[in-house]
Parts: C-alpha cells; sequence; structure tokens
C-alpha cells in the first residue's frame, strides 16, 4: 500500500465529514487508506464515519488521548509506504496526495512535506512553513509577536527547505516516522509538530514544503487561541527546550521565567465584528434548503469578481471540485470581507470557520 491517510477527530463530525469526502475524493486511483481515530467524542462523528464512510478504519477511544498518543495509534495501524498526518478540520484537493507523493519518491533525504494552508477565509497560515523556535521567538510567539517564527525565505507558492512544519498536513515514510519514534507522547496538544520536525532535523533528514499544493485547514475547530493554548503551548516549549538543548537547572529556570511572563502578556486577538448583509450561491443550482433559510437575500452568481463586500457565499462540492473550492477561497481571501459557507455532500448542513481564532459555524439546512 501507497498511502496511508490518519486522522484523529474529537467533537468536529461535520467538519470530519467534509474532510473524508475531500480525502475520499483525494485517494482516488491511489492505493491507500484512510484511518480515523476518534478520541471518545461525544457527537455523533463515529456512527457518521461508520454509516457514511464505511471503508474507512475506525479506532473509537474510550478516552481523549490527546493528539500525539493518538496519532501514534494511528500510525500503529497503518500499512501505508508513506502515511500522512491530517487535521479532521481540513480539505484537501483531488490530486493533493498525487502530488506531494511524486515529490516525495524523487527525495532520498526526506523528513516530512508539508503544503501551503489556508484558513476559512481563504487567508494563508503561516505555520505552514515555520523557523526552529528559539527561546526569544517563542517568548515573542506567546505574546502575540510572530518576529522570526515563520520561515519567509520561500513564498507561499515556492517549494523548498524548511525547519519546522505543522501537524495539520505532514506527510513522511512510516519507517521514518517509526524510526524517530514518531510523536513523542509528553506532548498531549501543541509542540508535537515542532518537536518531531526538529527530531528529523536532528537526525539528518530535511524536511520539505511544497507550496504549490494548496489545502484548507478551518484551524478554529482544531486550535484554540484562549488560555488553555497558552498554557499548552507555554508547556510544550518547556518540554521542547529540555529535550532538545539540554537545559541545565538555571538555564531552564530562566526560560520559565521568560515564557511565563510572555504568556501573561499576551493578548488574544479579538475578531473584528462584519455586518454581512447578502448571501449568495455560486453556481447554477442552489439547493432549496439554502432558499428557505434565507428567501429573498440568496443571489445566484458564477463569478467571484462579482460578489461584494459583506457577503456570505455558499460553495457547494456537488457543482464543483475541491480544488476549485480551494482555489475560489484563495481568490476570495484577497477581496475585501468574504464570508465562506461549504455545503456538506451527504448531510443537510452547511459549515464555514471564518476567524482562526475561535470555533466553526454549523448551520442546518432543510
Amino acid at each position: 500500500m501507497k498511502l496511508s491517510v490518519i486522522i484523529l477527530n474529537y467533537n468536529v463530525r461535520h467538519f470530519l465529514e467534509l474532510c473524508l469526502d475531500s480525502v475520499s475524493a483525494a485517494i482516488g486511483g491511489l492505493d491507500a487508506e484512510i484511518i480515523v481515530v476518534d478520541n471518545n467524542s461525544t457527537d455523533d462523528s463515529c456512527k457518521m464515519v461508520t454509516e457514511k464512510f464505511p471503508k474507512v478504519k475506525l479506532i473509537s477511544n474510550t478516552d481523549n488521548l490527546g493528539f500525539t498518543k493518538g496519532n501514534n495509534q494511528g500510525a500503529q495501524a497503518a500499512t501505508g509506504e508513506y502515511i500522512c498526518i491530517l487535521n479532521p478540520d481540513t480539505v484537501v484537493a483531488e490530486d493533493s496526495f498525487l502530488t506531494l507523493l511524486e515529490f516525495a519518491d524523487g527525495l532520498d533525504d526526506l523528513g516530512a512535506l508539508g503544503c501551503q494552508l489556508i484558513d476559512g477565509s481563504g487567508r494563508f497560515l503561516g505555520e505552514s512553513k515555520r523557523n526552529i523556535p528559539g527561546l526569544k521567538v517563542a517568548a515573542l510567539k506567546l505574546m502575540g509577536q510572530d518576529r522570526g517564527y515563520y520561515a519567509r525565505h520561500l513564498k507561499p507558492g515556492e517549494i523548498g527547505q524548511v525547519d519546522i512544519l505543522v501537524g495539520a498536513y505532514m506527510l513522511m515514510k512510516r519507517h521514518v516516522f517509526e524510526a524517530v519514534g514518531g510523536f513523542d507522547e509528553r506532548y498531549f496538544m501543541y509542540g508535537e509538530d515542532i518537536d518531531l520536525s526538529y527530531t528529523l532535523l536532528k537526525q539528518g533528514y530535511k524536511n520539505y514544503y511544497h507550496g504549490q499544493t494548496v489545502a484548507l485547514h478551518f484551524k478554529g475547530e482544531s486550535t484554540r487561541k484562549d488560555k488553555v493554548y497558552r498554557d499548552r503551548f507555554y508547556e510544550a516549549m518547556l518540554i521542547f527546550y529540555k529535550k532538545h538543548f539540554n537545559s541545565g537547572g538555571l538555564l531552564m529556570s530562566i526560560v520559565k521565567a521568560g515564557l511565563n511572563v510572555a504568556s501573561v502578556f499576551r493578548r488574544p486577538p479579538k475578531a473584528k465584528p462584519v455586518q454581512h448583509s447578502s448571501y449568495v450561491y455560486l453556481g447554477e443550482k442552489p439547493p432549496h434548503g439554502l432558499k428557505a433559510l434565507w428567501g429573498d437575500k440568496l443571489e445566484i452568481v458564477s463569478d467571484i469578481k462579482t460578489v461584494k463586500p459583506g457577503t456570505t457565499l455558499v460553495l457547494n462540492p456537488e457543482e464543483m471540485t475541491f480544488k476549485d473550492v480551494i482555489t475560489i477561497m484563495q481568490v476570495g481571501g484577497k477581496l475585501p470581507v468574504i464570508r465562506f459557507k461549504i455545503m456538506l455532500k451527504t448531510s443537510a448542513f452547511i459549515i464555514g470557520s471564518h476567524d482562526p481564532n475561535t470555533k466553526g459555524e454549523v448551520i442546518e439546512i432543510s
């Protein structure tokens, strides 16, 4: 088997369904498998997977094992030459895996391979490619500043080597993942992708960023930006420095003090309220449920460039490819204030996440 796609899920049933729809399309023609590890979700995620995606290998945990243990569990069940760690709130293009696998097959020194990620508003996510976070860089990050954190030597659409990739979409050879011990399970959530990326570098592998392959990461569904996030990032950085830099007692005390002060002064970003007065369906045949939901406010257009600011734009994968969805959102991310919603193929819901720092929105349609 060529590829095992591992998706760790926790209480994001609707986003997981969209993700699985896109992944199912992307593995067409590949010798591949999908593994979903559910960390004791209280929604009906497992039921949805069983009923709508019977070919998916489902591992249903009775406890929330966290990101590292859950993904390691999925990797142990994998049989592919390559594994792809993928967040449940992502959407991939139909050619995503094929493109990355062809690139990976041409490398002898591959550690991990990532791609360009955009958020639910179509904006580029800088964490797609990052630098090794020194103490000063990590402290600034905790205070909400990203100076030195992101790898800006490559433009978003370029291809090249980087130090750190993001765990939301990370492809590597399974034997390499196993050789370095997988994810360090001392990390519960956050920091584990930094640790794995750096471990690969220390073992002589190289990490690559493929900016010509783009995936959607709603982010707000799996990444919290509140005090819990700051505390866990702080704890993760302590583990990272102690593990990789062999820090003595005095230095670790300085590290703890610096990161603690930074976390105290961190101010979470506030979403700017936007009034959305119009609703637009991009396509030809909007489902009846949308008309029932928005009535006369719903317009139908065929070109995103005609969409006005302050519009909620609905995209339907039944009328376009997932690659089209991602491309349209990229274009829309450069236009004034458009809020995107994506329809699920087999469920009466539309979902979206306009702010990467907050939870997304799930709207039921009749």
